[in-house]
């Protein structure tokens, strides 16, 4: 065995000083990260309103085309509407859009509601909010309806483009 060698004040002040330096650096890195990821999450919400805000705009025009700059147009994508069942593929939608909606409809205007939940996985996100729905018909009946909605959305080059959405009516 060999004895200790006593410590000076000098070497256990130095090695709580060093001590303290990596803590400091932990807990600082630890801040900046925390910091950092609360940042670009408020960037991503930011981002997905104007999308879902824009997407609302876009069907309350009437206009499918407008619409149609938010989907993926991959044969296969499936989108579940509130009447019929589902779509399969943008072009599938569109038609029955068109049928079941927009011919039927003199004017619309859809609005997100404020609760709108994002969470993104790499290229992939998924949004979640309720909508409110006013609209005329071409027989001057007007309807209200509380709209559930969730959209899954991925990035392809710039843009983020549905790839599944699900928009369903409670049923009182």
């Amino acid at each position: 065995m060999t004895p200790r060698s006593p410590q000076t004040p000098f070497l256990r002040f130095y090695r709580w000083r060093w001590t303290l330096y990596v803590l400091f650096a932990l807990v600082g890195g630890s801040l900046t990260f925390v910091g950092a990821r609360a940042q670009q999450k408020a960037a991503e919400d930011a981002t997905f309103r104007k999308l879902i805000d824009a997407y609302c705009t876009a069907w309350s025009s009437g206009n499918l085309d407008n619409a149609a700059k938010f989907y993926a147009k991959d044969d296969g994508l499936v989108f579940y509407d509130v009447a019929p069942f589902a779509y399969r593929g943008w072009k599938d939608y569109y038609v029955g859009a068109k049928k079941q909606f927009i011919d039927q409809v003199s004017s619309a205007k859809l609005t997100a509601g404020k609760d709108l939940r994002v969470t993104r996985r790499g290229v992939i996100a998924w949004t979640t909010v309720p909508m409110h729905l006013s609209m005329t018909g071409k027989d001057g009946k007007t309807s209200e309806l509380e709209l559930r909605y969730t959209g899954i959305w991925e990035r392809r080059g710039n843009s983020w483009l549905l790839v599944h959405e699900h928009v369903s009516a409670p049923t009182n």
